[in-house]
């Protein structure tokens, strides 16, 4: 149980204290809810359990497969499989509320829609494939200026990001980076269909513009859940 938990931890403080270890002031008990399969409680003894070696083999298979349907002459797509499958099982951990249990599912995590790894990871590849068609490089003498309201929605989110971190790390809470990149790839995804960045326009390298800004956030907010961000998927 919970309380069990706490006291335990209770103990090691002062075991490491008695040991002479002072940092042990300094660390804290961080509960997080249940993790079930299948809607039950893991346990070795029913044989319900869910093993880490073969799980992560069977994410980067399924990543594998995805990629090879949406981009066979991808190069290095094993490494990409790896990233995306190990990154889908990590992000979809952390991006549970802390105290809230989730059920483990492998379909929903490895999958490119939704709430997921793959669907963030996605949105800064999209991104990066712009920039590399338009040959872009950013200019901080540019007065870079957008006014429609797609482009604000992402903009307040870029601004916020360090309010963010903030957040996150003051409460424990992994789950409120995760969700704000979710946000932030959906504000992006939006304003991609809505608007063609490509295209020759008074707005072209300002749209690009956001469009850097925000795969570097994107990447960023993976980057601090553990996860990878490839260029390619």
């Amino acid at each position: 149980s919970e309380m069990c938990i706490r006291d335990s931890f209770k103990q090691l403080k002062a075991v490491l204290k008695e040991m002479g270890y002072d940092w042990s002031d300094d660390i804290t008990h961080v509960p997080f809810g249940l993790v079930t399969k299948d809607g039950k409680k893991l346990s070795t003894r029913k044989g319900n359990v869910i093993l880490l070696e073969p799980t992560i083999a069977e994410a980067i298979k399924r990543a594998g497969d995805q990629i090879e349907a949406k981009n066979p002459d991808l190069p290095n797509k094993e490494a990409v499989a790896q990233a995306v499958g190990v990154g889908a099982i990590k992000f979809y951990d952390l991006k549970t509320d802390r105290l809230n249990g989730y059920d483990f599912d492998l379909d929903a995590m490895v999958s490119f829609e939704g709430e997921t790894g793959p669907y963030v990871q996605y949105a800064y590849a999209r991104i990066q494939s712009i920039l590399r068609k338009a040959n872009f490089k950013p200019d901080a003498a540019t007065p870079y200026a957008l006014e429609d309201a797609e482009s604000w929605e992402i903009i307040k989110l870029i601004q916020n990001f360090p309010a963010t971190i903030k957040r996150a790390a003051d409460n424990f809470e992994p789950s409120i980076i995760a969700k704000f990149a979710i946000s932030l790839a959906q504000a992006f995804n939006k304003y991609y269909a809505h608007n063609r960045i490509l295209d020759q326009s008074p707005e072209r390298d300002s749209r690009l513009a956001l469009s850097y800004t925000t795969a570097l956030v994107l990447k960023e907010a993976l980057r601090l859940l553990g996860v990878d961000a490839p260029d390619e998927m």
